[in-house]
């Protein structure tokens, strides 16, 4: 399963570090700064969770086209530091990429070859001092999650904090933007009290606008087609954790369209991974599926052709499509060892499968 981390409370002090506005609206694949070889075009970053406390989290770089070029924990080779504790969302945008990383309560901004170029920590403002946690980029700025029920709007350029929103809950997690609001999975206390809120925030006041009601523990979020779909871990669920629609033109409508661990988008496409562990063999049941998100009809049918024997009952924590050539990456993960991630083609035939690095890889992005 993807990420299951525990609550956490970072002692860090507020900075922040300007740097080079390299990003643009296209990908720039700048090698400004870099300290090792660097494909040239066809770049994969994969953020390791790590465990909480290791101080291990970390990138890997992987090179599609060009294995030799691949290289793990790439932040710390460019930057000369340790990425820190507890990693939980990379995102892309305008060129640059965005780390979130929850214990150490900070977000980085990174060019496209894992160059530091901007980074804010939280701790000195009380109401970001629970964590970070999701990300979602619009219109020029961050807006990210925190436990202790808060978001923050934060300049995508130099990292700046332009307000913050309070009183949304307890542990914020997943976020996404549609049309101008803000989408924020609300999922428990740390006295493991589930809620059911996705809290929707106007961006143009910056105020609470609405709450919807969902299955208990809301956790991932995904925006497509002025659809929102929402993955909620209920440990109460039998079939595993339970997927919604949040059809946003129809007032909010909810809908369950079934079970799911791992879900991810292209062309109009959701591409769905229910993966449930029994934890007596540590072995998983998979389950691959699609939902197409204008008729609303799912396919039952595997979105892989040939897969792995070591991925089909192993327990899985990732599933990526790179949106420009639609490559599938799935991610498996004993939270003991280094991850492996398993790469296919768009038709879903195996690729190849590489060491991830690190532990818990969760997330990835792609520069072509």
């Amino acid at each position: 399963m993807r990420k299951l981390n525990l609550f956490v409370a970072s002692i860090c002090t507020l900075s922040l570090t300007l740097g080079l506005a390299s990003c643009s609206e296209n990908d720039n694949l700048t090698n400004q700064g870099s300290k090792v070889e660097l494909p040239a075009k066809h770049r994969a970053y994969f953020l390791n969770e790590g465990n909480m406390n290791d101080n291990n989290a970390n990138i890997k770089l992987y090179a599609p086209t060009n294995s030799e070029l691949s290289t793990d924990d790439i932040f710390y080779k460019q930057n000369n530091q340790r990425l820190g504790d507890t990693a939980v969302d990379l995102i892309k945008y305008r060129g640059c990429m965005y780390v979130s990383v929850n214990k150490s309560n900070y977000i980085a901004k990174l060019s496209a070859a894992a160059v530091e170029e901007a980074r804010v920590t939280f701790t000195d403002v009380p109401e970001l001092q629970g964590g970070v946690r999701y990300m979602v980029a619009d219109d020029g700025y961050i807006y990210a999650t925190f436990y202790g029920g808060a978001v923050a709007k934060i300049n995508a350029n130099n990292l700046k904090i332009e307000a913050t929103l309070t009183g949304l809950g307890d542990n914020l997690e997943g976020i996404v933007e549609d049309n101008g609001k803000l989408y924020v999975a609300n999922s428990c206390n740390s006295d493991w009290v589930y809620f059911r809120d996705i809290r929707v925030i106007d961006t143009r006041t910056f105020t609470l606008e609405n709450t919807i009601e969902v299955a208990q523990n809301p956790r991932y979020l995904l925006e497509e087609d002025d659809k929102v779909f929402v993955i909620s871990c209920d440990y109460t669920s039998a079939g595993g954790y339970v997927l919604q629609q949040i059809n946003t033109r129809k007032n909010n409508e909810v809908k369950q369209i079934g079970y799911a661990s791992q879900m991810a988008e292209k062309d109009g496409i959701l591409y769905v991974i229910n993966s449930v562990t029994d934890w007596s063999t540590k072995k998983a049941t998979n389950t691959l599926y699609t939902y197409n998100i204008e008729t609303g009809v799912v396919n039952n049918a595997s979105f892989l052709r040939d897969m792995p024997e070591a991925l089909k009952t192993a327990g899985i924590y990732m599933l990526e499509i790179n949106d420009n050539n639609g490559d599938i990456y799935i991610s498996k993960s004993d939270f003991v060892t280094n991850g492996t991630i398993y790469r296919f083609d768009r038709n879903g035939n195996f690729v190849e499968s590489f060491d991830a690095g690190g532990l818990n890889p969760c997330c990835g992005v792609f520069f072509d």
